[in-house]
């Protein structure tokens, strides 16, 4: 790279970090967003450039977002210090969210716990099944995975969610899974396990406030569409 050039890219870096300091995000293209972050780990190179490709890849930031990270190590120009990078973006905003969800004083389904919940599960591939432990003031205690598999079939046993209800001294919890295909309304296998446990903590005094079933940009609420 010449001298010429390399006084420009630090001068349009300079200028774009600028924009987003002054401004925010909202004032900024997805390309430019991701070019933003691309400078933290390519310090000589036009990051424009590949930001736009790798947009023109996966189509948006947050298909790019939830890719395998060894689909987007694989992009030219791009390695694996670049994929850590955006996993780890996209997994820091999860937890925030969670704990933003945490510091709710009351939840049932909020609008925060869905945000957890849209961004911590909606671009899984496989099924993952997860339960949010709540306190008698309605705080969560703990979230869990309690199962994971392949596409479809996470198997979950009523009796390790409740036992570890038990073990976390929860009052209430609320059930999450996905639906990797996008369909999000329930099977007749989830309104089974839903109804089995809703049946059996209310022996132990444990609520089933929500059952969640999140898709890629949608949810289903089991409490929302009058099922609990």
């Amino acid at each position: 790279m010449s001298e010429r050039k390399r006084q420009q890219d630090r001068g349009h870096r300079q200028r774009l970090k600028k924009r987003y300091s002054q401004s925010g995000i909202d004032t900024l293209h997805d390309y430019e967003v991701l070019e933003l972050l691309l400078f933290y780990v390519i310090p000589r190179k036009d990051t424009k450039v590949l930001a736009k490709n790798m947009l023109g890849r996966f189509g948006s930031l947050k298909k790019l977002m939830d890719a395998d990270p060894k689909e987007i190590e694989a992009l030219p120009g791009i390695g694996a210090q670049t994929a850590l990078l955006i996993g780890l973006v996209r997994d820091l905003g999860a937890l925030y969210l969670r704990e933003k969800a945490m510091e709710t004083p009351q939840i049932s389904s909020t609008g925060a716990l869905l945000d957890y919940c849209m961004a911590s599960m909606g671009g899984l591939k496989d099924e993952r099944f997860s339960v949010i432990y709540l306190n008698a003031q309605n705080r969560i205690i703990r979230t869990e995975v309690i199962q994971e598999g392949i596409v479809n079939q996470a198997v979950v046993y009523p009796r390790k969610i409740l036992e570890k209800a038990l073990k976390h001294r929860a009052s209430a919890v609320i059930l999450v899974h996905n639906h990797p295909s996008g369909h999000i309304r329930p099977s007749e296998a989830d309104i089974r396990l839903t109804r089995t446990l809703q049946d059996t903590a209310r022996v132990l005094d444990i609520l089933i406030h929500d059952h969640i079933i999140v898709g890629e940009n949608r949810y289903f609420s089991f409490r929302e569409e009058g099922l609990l």
